[in-house]
């Protein structure tokens, strides 16, 4: 679980260069064996509905097993929906006591016998497109170390942005969108580059969602 606080403006800018939204997603995703959960921004691309979720507005995303996409999206904060949503609990909960309903869940809804343990897939499993935001020296080689730790990685660059140049011995921004690689893998480089002197700072990753 990760939130916002690690996210700049700069990285907002140079996700919509690229073509994307920065969104905060709370992900779930079962591959038959294990299930995928965890909580993180990400970008997702701007044709894309739920990268255009703002304001007050929640959504969710349900895809089944034949890839059929349903998206959902309503009032998620303010005053009027969270009185309805308390209301609702306080219903709810009044019906299981007149029905004498103990558990949350009603008895119907499930199967017991079915019921079976699923393991967590570990984060380090997962592969994801990633957004990476360094720091860097404006001296020459720089990006040659960059890209040359990644490679060793098996992290292949798709697109990079550079801007200003600093002769005071600050850091200036180096973006990269890199192709499908695992979290492993990525985390394992930036771990790396982090040691690099020639980086000021703890680089930023962003994960992509598509």
């Amino acid at each position: 679980v990760s939130g916002i606080s690690g996210i700049a403006s700069e990285d907002i800018e140079c996700a919509r260069e690229f073509g994307y939204r920065i969104k905060l997603l709370a992900i779930s995703k079962y591959d038959g064996q294990a299930i995928d959960i965890r909580v993180h921004p990400a970008m997702i691309p701007v044709a894309h509905p739920m990268a255009n979720v703002n304001g007050v507005l929640n959504a969710i995303r349900v895809c089944d097993n034949l890839m059929e996409e349903n998206i959902l999206i309503g009032h998620g904060a303010g005053a009027l929906p969270t009185g309805s949503a308390v209301v609702g609990d306080v219903v709810e909960i009044a019906r299981n006591i007149l029905s004498g309903v103990g558990e949350r869940i009603p008895a119907g809804s499930f199967q017991r016998e079915e019921i079976k343990a699923i393991p967590l897939k570990d984060i380090s499993e997962i592969e994801s497109e990633y957004f990476l935001r360094f720091s860097v020296l404006d001296k020459p080689g720089v990006l040659s170390k960059l890209s040359g730790i990644l490679g060793t990685h098996s992290i292949s660059i798709e697109s990079m942005i550079q801007r200003g140049r600093s002769g005071s011995g600050e850091g200036v921004p180096l973006v990269m969108m890199c192709h499908k690689a695992s979290e492993k893998n990525i985390q394992a480089a930036l771990k790396e580059i982090d040691q690099l002197d020639v980086v000021c700072g703890k680089p930023n990753l962003i994960r992509v969602e598509k």
